[in-house]
């Protein structure tokens, strides 16, 4: 299921518009929004895609850690989970660096 972070009605996976407000998933959608917003935090240095424990084979091919610029998109497409695809993004964060002074 996707969530609309516009007006948070739930989709299925493979729609590309929300079925309440008509809003374009690929760019409102809740994952769609955090990744947009990981990218542009200067200091997450790059994504985790993480997975469910009983992921789909698709799933489990795209768990792991990203570049910010080379994410891939979710939900994952061939995910075969009854209920959708449930990866999440993660950031990780760069930790600054302590000069003694």
């Amino acid at each position: 299921m996707q969530i609309c972070s516009r007006c948070h009605a739930e989709s299925p996976d493979t729609a590309r518009y929300c079925a309440r407000c008509g809003a374009d998933l690929q760019e409102w959608s809740t994952r769609a929004v955090a990744l947009r917003r990981y990218r542009e935090n200067p200091r997450v240095e790059a994504v985790r895609v993480v997975v469910a424990a009983d992921a789909c084979p698709a799933c489990l091919s795209v768990a792991g850690t990203y570049p910010k610029d080379q994410v891939p998109a979710l939900p994952v497409e061939g995910c075969s989970h009854l209920g959708g695809c449930r990866c999440t993004y993660e950031p990780l964060y760069a930790y600054p660096t302590f000069v003694p002074g």
